[in-house]
């Protein structure tokens, strides 16, 4: 599916309005991984079993994400806000300037520390799904697969890697606080809403059959990974 071409806000009633920038999905996968992170990290090491439910939440959100920014809405898809090195640059230098940056969306930065993020997760939750408490009586559903010290280094490379998602939400909330204080852009109500002030490339939703297949794959893979990768 093609994306979309650049179009003006309409004046009056539809730009107060603003137009949208975010599709339902899209929306849905963000708040719904906030709440599972913050699930996994308060029940680690005290719910075991709430916290094995909530990774494999976090498995099935991240395949819907991944398929989303291949087949989903225009805005969505990774060939809409990847930029290379140039244009990274480029925007980077613009920081500095109060004045809007056009890219209401995910700009150049953004884009890389989305990438960033999707990346650390998928390391973190894989690694998980390989570890072993120190007693062997807590175990991923994966850790059948290897040997016991693989799966206790599986466990502490799991916990460094948390550290790093970590750091990214903090970075993430951080980028979030500075274009409200300085670039006076409301990126929260805009993921609330899927709506957007600034004059932006329309949004170009998905069918709704893409959205089905991008559901059941999520839940298939994950439902495989909790039956400890048996059909």
């Amino acid at each position: 599916m093609p994306i979309a071409p650049r179009t003006r806000v309409a004046s009056g009633a539809a730009s107060r309005e603003g137009a949208r920038l975010w599709d339902g999905p899209t929306r849905i996968f963000h708040w719904g991984l906030v709440v599972l992170l913050l699930v996994s990290w308060l029940t680690a090491g005290e719910n075991m079993q709430v916290h094995r439910w909530s990774g494999y939440g976090v498995i099935g959100l991240l395949v819907f994400r991944l398929w989303w920014g291949v087949a989903g809405g225009s805005t969505a898809r990774f060939a809409s806000f990847l930029k290379g090195p140039k244009a990274t640059l480029a925007y980077a230098r613009t920081l500095g300037s109060r004045e809007p940056s056009g890219t209401p969306g995910h700009n150049p930065l953004g884009a890389w520390s989305v990438l960033a993020m999707l990346a650390a997760l998928l390391v973190q939750v894989g690694l998980g799904l390989f570890a072993s408490d120190i007693d062997g009586l807590e175990s991923g559903p994966l850790s059948h697969l290897v040997d016991f010290d693989a799966s206790r280094v599986a466990a502490e490379l799991h916990e460094t890697t948390f550290r790093v998602v970590q750091g990214l939400v903090v970075l993430h909330l951080a980028a979030i606080g500075y274009y409200w204080l300085w670039k006076r852009q409301n990126l929260i109500g805009a993921m609330i809403t899927g709506k957007h002030q600034l004059p932006i490339e329309a949004l170009r939703p998905a069918s709704i059959i893409r959205l089905v297949i991008g559901v059941v794959l999520a839940v298939a893979v994950a439902w495989f990974i909790a039956k400890g990768g048996r059909l």
